[in-house]
């Protein structure tokens, strides 16, 4: 019976479990991350390397200037700016992230594109780089826009044989604004739009977004005072039609659509300010049956750039 007791208390009782910690371990870690994101990578050291020169140079100004280059915060912003083709020059992501699906797509994306410099860096270097916002540990950093100049506009029509069709925003300072009607300049046969280089949306990120891609190809000059621009359009042979809710002369009774013309369109508060408002040679208004008091900047623009491509074809 002794014997038994023995061999009884030998036996293994209950234990506690590992808590899934074995298997877990048998996990896969998920795939490789591209050879710029691998430390100690030759690759890696050689991005490291172009991302910090990109940030030490100079920025280069062109006849019509260069905006400030920008940062895009948050997994969900910057995939979304690599989805839309927004322009990126370097993609930081934090060392030890949680790779989930936007990690892994935010990663693909860059490289399938080519020409983004990929650089890990460590949580409080991308929490200095954004002065604190949530980044969740990806941020892309958008070079600085190089702005057209208004007379390039010009040059751009006379190259293709064509009256020129402008656009030209007077206190918009919305960049979806922007963005809407660098894509209906682009759907309509434009060659361009311009904006002040103070007081109004500039080509952010946010903006490259709502052009849905036609802002590379579609020009945005930016002039030092919108006057004067609009009365060198004018020494040009240029009709200037400003967009009013008030205006004398009804859209479809224009006549000037039909040769040169630059569009002016007023933010949707506020119109045309008094100094543009007096530049223009016509004032028009939009018949809007339903009763709506205003449209703001892109649908105006919109509906102005198909009249002048309707009457033009």
């Amino acid at each position: 019976m002794a014997a038994n007791n023995r061999r009884m208390s030998g036996k293994k009782g209950a234990q506690v479990g590992s808590g899934g910690q074995r298997r877990k371990g048998l996990e896969g870690r998920g795939p490789t991350p591209p050879a710029e994101m691998r430390k100690g990578h030759k690759k890696n050291r050689i991005a490291n390397a172009k991302a910090k020169q990109a940030v030490r140079r100079p920025v280069a100004r062109g006849r019509g200037g260069r905006s400030a280059s920008e940062l895009v915060v948050g997994r969900n912003p910057v995939v979304e700016a690599l989805r839309e083709g927004v322009p990126a020059s370097t993609l930081y992501v934090q060392q030890f992230i949680d790779n989930d699906e936007r990690v892994r797509e935010a990663l693909q994306l860059a490289a399938e594109r080519g020409g983004i410099n990929l650089m890990e860096a460590p949580r409080p270097e991308l929490d200095r780089m954004t002065n604190g916002l949530n980044h969740q540990g990806l941020v892309l950093q958008v070079p600085p826009y190089e702005y057209a100049h208004p007379e390039d506009l010009l040059d751009a029509a006379a190259d293709e044989g064509e009256d020129p069709l402008v656009v030209a925003l007077d206190g918009v300072t919305d960049p979806r604004n922007l963005g809407a009607v660098v894509r209906s300049v682009s759907a309509f046969g434009g060659h361009g739009v311009v904006v002040p280089e103070r007081r109004s949306a500039g080509m952010t990120a946010g903006a490259w977004k709502t052009s849905a891609g036609t802002a590379a190809r579609t020009p945005v000059a930016r002039a030092t005072n919108l006057t004067r621009a609009l009365e060198a359009y004018k020494k040009a042979g240029l009709t200037v039609v400003g967009l009013a809710a008030d205006g004398e002369a009804d859209l479809g009774d224009l006549q000037a659509l039909e040769g040169p013309v630059v569009i002016v369109v007023g933010s949707e508060g506020k119109g045309l300010s008094r100094l543009v408002g007096e530049t223009c040679d016509y004032r028009v208004r939009i018949p809007m049956p339903g009763g709506a008091e205003s449209l703001n900047a892109g649908v105006a623009a919109g509906i102005v750039l198909y009249e002048a491509a309707r009457r033009r074809g």
